[in-house]
């Protein structure tokens, strides 16, 4: 784990200056952390509102965390996304099933034409569609690996996984992804891979 990374220090350095009571550092980090935060709730549960609210939950678990984090244990960032797994499969299992297509909005898309729009929404619902179909491991991994460009080994620390079992669970998850989508590919233009 590269925790040396002046990111990564900055982030804990910030962390620790909130803990101590300095003022404007929470706006900073969560400027930082919290789009990736919501990202993430939002892909594992399909719906904006309900990812906000997971998303700012993790946020104030990490203020109140905050005096007694030790720096150089982890990222702040691995740890925010291991806290917003935990909260999106809390809610998840509260369900009891999956999230229906038809409660997810769809995020505006800033592609110029109407036709590469509805193209791109297409797909997009497709692909939530399919994602929603997976076990919720699968899912959490390519979610974390494709659509938030999470390497392995963090991935692997946020699912407290080896990184061998990560790669099985993308590898798993994408065949089911093109499962799913096989019969829509062309209409989609999906080519090779959905994601």
């Amino acid at each position: 784990m590269a925790l040396d990374d002046p990111e990564i220090r900055a982030d804990a350095r910030a962390l620790q200056a909130y803990a101590e009571g300095a003022k404007g550092v929470a706006e900073a980090l969560s400027a930082r952390h919290t789009p990736r935060v919501l990202a993430l709730a939002y892909h594992m549960l399909g719906d904006r509102v309900e990812a906000e609210d997971v998303a700012q939950e993790a946020m104030m678990r990490l203020w109140k965390i905050a005096p007694d984090w030790e720096d150089g244990r982890a990222r702040i960032s691995t740890w925010l996304y291991r806290v917003t797994a935990n909260l999106c499969t809390d809610r998840l299992r509260k369900r009891g099933r999956q999230v229906p297509l038809e409660a997810a909005g769809e995020p505006p898309d800033p592609t110029p034409g109407a036709e590469a729009q509805m193209a791109a929404k297409d797909r997009a619902a497709a692909l939530k569609a399919a994602l929603a179909r997976l076990p919720e491991s699968q899912r959490l991994a390519v979610s974390l690996r494709h659509l938030e460009e999470r390497g392995n080994p963090e991935i692997a620390e946020i699912m407290q996984l080896s990184v061998e079992a990560v790669e099985s669970l993308i590898a798993r998850g994408k065949r089911g992804l093109r499962a799913a989508l096989e019969d829509r590919a062309e209409s989609l233009s999906y080519r090779d891979d959905p994601i």
